[in-house]
């Protein structure tokens, strides 16, 4: 098809100029925001009066954590959705679970999920959209909650002061680089054996010589993770609550005690593609090979809010997954539709040019960060008005550590809960459990991965 050329001339440049200069709101807009920044000048006061505190279900977490310069969210949400057992079990005045100890596994069993990716591809172009996609980022920091539950299964978890943090920890990026970089080196090798005829054996023990160099390298910068620890957990009173000497995983049966298998993932994805009400997963997603990738069930956004705030009630916090950066007043803590009237201030619609499905599907949204939900506000109606929010950006972030939804920003931005499949219905239940999931395409938005810091 040949391209419409269409340039821009003077006439249309005069004439838009003279336009704007027309409108004294497009003048005042011009000085505020050339001034202060878009989101400074579109900040509406009243909409943040209304995000004021006050819940009627609220789950009591520890301290607050930082994943410092990292994107571990979907890691520190998982575990602050785990330590709430132990803190209750103990009666502890907070608690905190080792988040460098979940960064080794992962890096190192996603490295071996790469390794088996690229394998099964050997006959792909390497400059194909699948090849290009594998390559772009092996090890990223980003995950989601199927991911965490396969590492835990396989290697519990420990104390904060088993495996404590360190630079490469609370920085990943330099590890990440040097990782990618000797992975994509892997992938070369492995390819360029295969065009010169190496067999499969041979492959396997270059893959085999390969994750060996990657847990060196893992280890250099992380420390290797304890095969077993010793425990003293003190309760408020300062009463010795539990003792002895544990492994990761006897650690994770005594202290946490979860069952991991009843967590199941919600996600909310009104396009054309994704019928409501079946069982979905993403080709080539995953991290610890021998227990597969990840599985959801695709439901409207007024199911998963339902079954968060059944889990609330029952205290018990909720994991979910949002475009953490849409109508953000980040350093107030508030995540509202209304607090930020962009497209009043442009005079034009910007943020409201899409909906839900049109953002997803034109890629101007997607799931970029984890955090846990901790409370609600309901109205007179029984209905969700305001959701309380545990992030991970320390106790300095937004109001000591936590954030604020409105429900309106929960329908356009939340894409994904987990919660105990107790609170789905009898119908949902059944196609979670025994649908074959519709398999996405590995770049589908739904499988993003968490990972905004």
């Amino acid at each position: 098809m040949e391209k419409n050329v269409q340039a821009l001339t003077r006439e249309d440049l005069a004439a838009a100029s003279e336009a704007f200069r027309a409108e004294r709101a497009n003048l005042v807009a011009k000085n505020a925001v050339s001034s202060r920044g878009i989101r400074a000048a579109a900040r509406v006061p009243e909409a943040v009066a209304a995000s004021a505190l006050g819940f009627d279900v609220e789950v009591p977490q520890g301290d607050r954590c930082d994943q410092e310069r990292s994107g571990r969210c979907w890691m520190f949400a998982s575990l602050n959705t785990m330590r709430l057992r132990t803190i209750r079990k103990y009666n502890l005045k907070t608690f905190e679970l080792s988040q460098a100890y979940p960064l080794f596994w992962d890096k190192l069993e996603k490295s071996n999920w790469f390794l088996g990716n690229v394998l099964d591809t050997l006959d792909e172009p390497v400059d194909g959209r699948l090849v290009s996609f594998l390559l772009a980022d092996p090890i990223g920091d980003g995950g989601q909650w199927d991911m965490f539950k396969s590492l835990v299964k396989k290697y519990g978890v420990c104390p904060k002061e088993a495996m404590p943090e360190t630079a490469c920890s609370r920085n990943t990026r330099e590890m990440d680089s040097y990782l990618t970089r000797y992975l994509r080196g892997c992938a070369c090798r492995l390819r360029r054996a295969h065009e010169a005829g190496v067999g499969a054996d041979d492959l396997a023990s270059m893959r085999r010589e390969m994750m060996g160099e990657v847990y060196q390298l893992l280890a250099t910068c992380l420390g290797e993770p304890p095969a077993g620890f010793e425990v003293r957990l003190r309760d408020k009173d300062d009463r010795l609550a539990l003792s002895g000497t544990f492994t990761p995983q006897e650690f994770f049966a005594e202290a946490v005690g979860m069952e991991l298998d009843d967590y199941v993932s919600l996600i909310s994805a009104p396009t054309a593609d994704k019928p409501f009400g079946h069982a979905y997963t993403v080709s080539r997603l995953g991290n610890v090979e021998e227990d597969g990738g990840v599985r959801y069930l695709n439901l409207p956004v007024s199911e998963l809010k339902r079954c968060a705030m059944e889990q609330l009630a029952d205290d018990l916090p909720v994991w979910f997954g949002c475009d953490v950066d849409q109508s953000y007043l980040s350093d107030e803590g508030i995540m509202d539709t209304a607090a930020l009237d962009v497209d009043a201030l442009f005079g034009f619609p910007v943020e409201g040019c899409m909906d839900r499905a049109e953002r997803l599907e034109f890629g101007e949204s997607l799931m970029t960060h984890a955090m846990v939900l901790e409370g609600v506000r309901l109205g007179a109606d029984g209905a969700p008005e305001l959701w309380k929010v545990e992030n991970s950006w320390g106790k300095d972030h937004g109001r000591n550590g936590f954030d604020t939804i409105s429900d309106a920003w929960f329908d356009e931005y939340v894409y994904q809960v987990v919660v105990d499949k107790r609170y789905l219905t009898d119908e949902e239940r059944h196609v979670f459990e025994t649908e074959e999931a519709r398999v996405l395409a590995p770049w589908d938005p739904m499988g993003s991965l968490a990972r905004t810091r």
